[in-house]
């Protein structure tokens, strides 16, 4: 293999191996069989491969910054009709983005004699300035000096501002008292008294914030001489910044299966009105796409796997294979998909089709259904079938107090009018309901019984999936108990504290918290024939009647 030539064929014998006929919608796929083949040959280079060093964190003797990746495999066919793969990874590897054994990315801005290195050494060279400037030790004495007189000099005149509303309150008093008790002519005298001594507190309030500004006015001058050039600095870095990355948003021009270009620029701002999100292009799939299609290599399967630790924030496990993102691939390869024979995208089809709701309680306040696994418990972007809607076809007011995942089954409670569904959204919210999940974890845990506090937010680069967040997280908190442990797996009670959008399906897989992902969790774990999470136990106080209701379904697993 060549530098030119990045095909890699296969070192087993694939002869053996049935094609898939249509290639696979890239995000929610199965890696197929030869994918998986693929992925582990790039595995067994990237164990053995000399060439360069990246810190992935999968030795204990690794220290500093570790940065996992994700890879690609893209199985093609040549023009000998040979079958083969094409190798890539997100983003740079080893600080490069050239490496003789991956495609090259779809615009190198790395390269020696591109429009990206002078420019970035401009860039680099006003951030310099800017730092030596903010970072002078006079400009630091001067912003300190006119910082701590502002202080005092605010201080000063908002005590002096106190005084004076103080002394015209007193001033108010005397002369609502001497209209009373002295004669015109000594209340007229008081009058004038007042008033002359009204003007001269004025006059003292006004010189003292004169004197104040004389005196800040020339410490303000020299501070002004540097915040001056440090402002122009800052603006022509933000103008610089602006044009390098339009001309990079459109430099990225990518090929589809028709032979047609676009670029990010077209693709993000001009067609969704969005600016592209930061890296958009530089992940596995486009490039491993582009560099077919320009090759003349035909697309028969694509898979992505991550190598390395997992990050602090995401869910990614070691070897595991993972849909392409959505925010920054989603627009790209829905344009460079087109002219080829891709599998439908199994999202647009509705779950719920062929499947009944059983109703586990009913009275003319509320009812109790049993949600079945794949099924929305709201309407969603594309779908409309739910248990909201089929609720409302029988009970116009219906509405859900709670929700489940769609792929979590279980115990859901509908309120049939809003008082019903005020008092019942009242308990849920004072945490007086208890609810019990039963679920089946990908590994063994150690620990009997636990709490787990791990903050969450929605991925805005890749929703629906969560993040474990710190700084911009909600509280979610869960307590767990082992049942079981058989086989390699462990079954376990749920006791959700707060209810947070796939909070226990991120509890289970996130490495700090249960680092053991449910059976079939297809989004933070790997895909069986169902999501082994099912809400089991619901227990309330019955919103007219006030007497205490619980339930208990079985799950089907």
């Amino acid at each position: 293999m060549t530098n030119k030539n990045r095909f890699i064929p296969f070192k087993k014998e694939i002869s053996g191996i049935e094609l898939p006929t249509i290639f696979n919608f890239p995000f929610y796929y199965q890696a197929h069989e030869i994918v998986k083949l693929a992925a582990e040959q790039v595995q067994e280079y990237l164990i053995s491969q000399i060439d360069w060093k990246h810190n992935f964190g999968l030795n204990q003797n690794d220290t500093g910054l570790v940065i996992g990746k994700m890879f690609g495999v893209l199985v093609v066919e040549n023009s000998n009709n040979e079958i083969g793969f094409l190798a890539a990874y997100s983003g740079k590897l080893a600080d490069s983005n050239a490496h003789a054994y991956f495609v090259p990315p779809v615009f190198d801005m790395l390269t020696k004699n591109g429009f990206y290195k002078p420019e970035e050494e401009v860039l680099n060279t006003l951030n310099k300035e800017i730092e030596e400037l903010e970072n002078n030790k006079e400009f630091k004495n001067i912003k300190k000096y006119f910082e701590n007189q502002s202080k005092i000099a605010k201080t000063e005149i908002e005590e002096a501002k106190k005084e004076l509303a103080k002394k015209k309150r007193e001033r108010k008093i005397k002369r609502n008292l001497a209209v009373t008790t002295l004669s015109q002519t000594d209340f007229e005298n008081l009058k004038e008294e007042l008033k002359d001594e009204s003007l001269k507190q004025q006059y003292f309030f006004k010189k003292l914030k004169k004197d104040w500004e004389k005196c800040l006015e020339k410490s303000e001058t020299q501070l002004k001489v540097f915040t001056d050039k440090i402002a122009a600095l800052k603006s022509e870095r933000k103008q610089r910044s602006n044009q390098l990355q339009q001309r990079l948003f459109d430099n990225y021009k990518f090929l589809n299966a028709k032979g047609e270009y676009k670029s990010l620029q077209t693709i993000f701002s001009k067609e969704l009105q969005i600016a592209p999100p930061a890296g958009a292009g530089e992940c596995a799939a486009p490039k491993l796409l582009h560099y077919a299609y320009k090759n003349n290599l035909k697309p028969i399967a694509l898979g992505e796997f991550w190598w390395g630790q997992s990050p602090k924030s995401e869910i990614r496990k070691h070897k595991e294979f993972y849909p392409s993102c959505r925010n920054k691939c989603e627009p790209i390869l829905g344009f460079m998909l087109e002219g080829l024979e891709v599998e439908e995208n199994p999202m647009l089809k509705n779950p719920a089709e062929g499947k009944d709701l059983e109703v586990v309680y009913e009275d003319e306040y509320l009812l109790l259904v049993n949600k079945p696994a794949e099924f929305l418990s709201v309407p969603g972007r594309n779908i409309k079938d739910s248990v909201q809607t089929r609720m409302q076809k029988l009970y116009t007011d219906a509405m859900l107090v709670h929700r489940l995942d769609q792929s979590t089954s279980g115990l859901l409670l509908v309120a049939k009018d809003k008082e019903t569904y005020h008092n019942l959204q009242s308990q849920f919210i004072k945490r007086t309901v208890n609810k019990r999940y039963l679920a089946i974890l990908d590994g063994v845990l150690q620990e009997k019984t636990a709490f787990i506090d791990l903050p969450l937010r929605v991925d805005l680069n890749n929703r629906p999936h969560q993040l474990v967040c710190y700084q911009h997280g909600k509280s979610a908190q869960t307590k767990y108990e082992v049942l079981e442990i058989k086989d390699g797996k462990t079954r376990v009670y749920f006791y959700p504290l707060t209810g947070r959008t796939h909070q226990l399906r991120v509890h289970a897989a996130h490495p700090n918290g249960l680092n053991a992902a449910i059976v079939g969790d297809d989004l933070y774990g790997k895909r069986a024939n169902r999501l082994h999470l099912h809400a089991e136990y619901l227990e309330f106080s019955h919103p007219k009647t006030k007497k205490r209701f619980s339930f208990k379904v079985k799950a089907d697993f």
